[in-house]
């Protein structure tokens, strides 16, 4: 993996800039590579793989063709294998700042690091932009985050013995209450209603975990304050629709209400935005701006689901309109993947 951390005054030159090394851009990578079509991909964090590596490297993920289960660290890994061959080169840590159309009718980016790329076409993979967490609104909390209060579980063995207060009743806190009784003392799960929002598989097999005595359901319940000193939890307080309070001895609250997003720069780049996202043609996956297409969760248009195989399936769609771009007047004579291999760039 080539990277480019570092910026300098040249201009590099590529056929296309990907912004976002989630996992469909990776496959864009791949699918543009195939095409023997360049890229340089963008992302503004350290690491590649998106949302996959920051928030859920350690969570399995169902809906990958051919794999049953995978987890979200090894999915990156193979992404990032599987698009090797053409090399691309990767400027982490950074976004795109502007993006200026030159004479020829191609792009001129720049990032915040200060390197400047000039492209054909640009591809947004931005997922749904930069992302936060969505905080409850507890006084003090910031005073706990990072040592017992965390957004996101990187590694299940950091809370190997803790007693651990979920809450949340999406995918995120159901899914963490599944796996992580398997090695924490304790997991309360703290909802303010007693339905959840997960697939009803999962809430099922989460609700047999009550029958072990390591999992205790919270609910109808809200958070409502935190003990403790020097940044380590004692317990959490949970109130109920009444106002009656509850303490939970706890030594760690991971609160999943979901991720903050938004486009950043991106939204000045002159298209229309729709709820953090870009319509698109879905034939092409092609902005209203000439050259910049959208792919993934960022992208938009009839009948569009918010799934990776979707965004793989735009990675294709988008990498095939590109093609007559970057060779203009050649022919591409489309050939499937087992008759030519994987052709180097």
């Amino acid at each position: 993996m080539t990277v480019q951390a570092m910026s300098d005054q040249t201009v590099q030159e590529t056929d296309v800039v990907i912004v976002g090394a989630g996992p469909v851009g990776l496959f864009a990578v791949f699918e543009l590579g195939m095409l023997k079509i360049r890229a340089h991909v963008v992302d503004s964090l350290e690491e590649i793989g998106g949302q996959c590596t920051a928030l859920y490297p350690e969570k399995p993920i169902f809906d990958i063709p051919a794999w049953p289960r995978i987890e979200g660290a090894a999915l990156i890994e193979k992404l990032e294998e599987q698009a090797a061959p053409f090399h691309p080169t990767y400027h982490l840590n950074q976004q795109v700042v502007a993006v200026e159309r030159r004479a020829d009718g191609g792009f001129l980016v720049e990032t915040s690091a200060g390197a400047r790329i000039a492209c054909t076409a640009i591809v947004i993979a931005a997922g749904g932009g930069a992302f936060g967490p969505n905080r409850p609104p507890l006084e003090g909390l910031s005073a706990y985050e990072g040592s017992s209060v965390f957004y996101m579980v990187k590694r299940r063995e950091d809370f190997r013995g803790k007693r651990i207060v979920i809450a949340g009743g999406g995918d995120s806190a159901v899914d963490w209450a599944l796996s992580l009784p398997e090695v924490a003392e304790k997991v309360y799960v703290v909802h303010r209603r007693d339905k959840f929002r997960a697939a009803p598989e999962s809430v099922e097999r989460m609700l047999a975990w009550r029958e072990t005595g390591k999992l205790e359901l919270i609910v109808p319940y809200q958070l409502a304050g935190l003990e403790g000193a020097d940044g380590r939890l004692a317990a959490v307080l949970v109130k109920d629709l009444d106002g009656t309070e509850k303490r939970l001895e706890a030594d760690v609250l991971l609160p999943f209400f979901g991720l903050a997003a938004k486009l950043g720069p991106i939204a000045d780049w002159g298209f229309p935005v729709e709820k953090h996202t870009i319509p698109v043609n879905p034939a092409t996956c092609e902005t209203p701006v000439a050259g910049i297409f959208a792919i993934g969760d960022v992208a938009t248009y009839p009948g569009k689901l918010k799934l990776i195989l979707q965004g793989f399936s735009d990675a294709a769609q988008a990498a095939h309109a590109i093609h007559p771009l970057v060779h203009p007047g050649e022919a591409l004579h489309f050939e499937y993947s087992t008759t030519k291999g994987v052709p180097g760039l």
